[in-house]
């Protein structure tokens, strides 16, 4: 039987940015992240969408500290040299070193602080944008209103989440053997029963418009979904 989609509060969520326990689980998700091979996931599915052009700006949902886009930033700073970047986050936790980091590489980086679903409302057109470990917090109907938006507002979304399965939950449940904190063992098993399985995410993309979807397993652990359209919104 399949295991239902469940979705709970996570401790993180609740954390002010600042508290010694979040700044904690947050190094623990960049080591999960680095064993889910999230970062790779974008570095490679990225480029593939701009095989006759370099896009000319990327934005992260729900990024909080910034962390994880860094990764991605380094794997394709020398095949895009100078990219805008936009950091979304009701509660960005982003650092002076990760800004210079980014600096370094020769992106422009944007933080702004605000609800994604409102920010996503009202943003301009981009090239890219994604969500890693995002939308998995979501009910099914707020997913579906979100990625209307944000179908009239990129060319190409790209998404790495939780999949679903009894492995993952599993693994989940053995955070404790890499030494990560109460935080991120109570939230570890809470994401993956929120996560995604099969064409769920496809689902709620909207039909129309000449999207192209790609949704599969990722590693053992994650879910990836890629929607592209052949031209930018205008």
């Amino acid at each position: 039987m399949a295991m239902p989609r469940l979705i709970m509060p996570e401790w993180l969520d609740t954390l002010p940015p600042s508290d010694p326990r979040a700044r904690a689980s947050r190094r623990d998700l960049r080591r999960i992240n680095s064993i889910m091979g999230h970062a790779g996931f974008f570095g490679k599915e990225l480029p593939r969408h701009f095989a006759s052009r370099s896009p000319q700006n990327i934005v992260e949902i729900g990024s909080g500290d910034g962390e994880f886009l860094l990764t991605v930033a380094r794997k394709l700073a020398r095949r895009w040299p100078k990219l805008e970047v936009t950091i979304v986050d009701l509660q960005p936790a982003v650092t002076p070193d990760t800004l210079e980091a980014f600096q370094e590489l020769g992106w422009i980086v944007d933080v702004v602080t605000a609800d994604v679903f409102e920010w996503v409302s009202r943003c301009e057109a981009v090239d890219i944008i994604i969500a890693n470990l995002f939308l998995h917090h979501f009910h099914d109907e707020p997913l579906a209103g979100l990625f209307q938006q944000l179908s009239s507002r990129t060319r190409v979304f790209g998404a790495c989440e939780p999949r679903r399965s009894a492995a993952a939950l599993a693994a989940s449940r053995s955070l404790a053997l890499i030494g990560c904190n109460d935080v991120t063992r109570h939230d570890g098993p809470v994401s993956v029963q929120a996560g995604f399985s099969g064409v769920e995410l496809s689902a709620l993309w909207p039909s129309s418009g000449g999207w192209q979807l790609d949704e599969a397993k990722h590693g053992f652990f994650s879910h990836g979904f890629v929607a592209t359209r052949a031209t930018r919104p205008a």
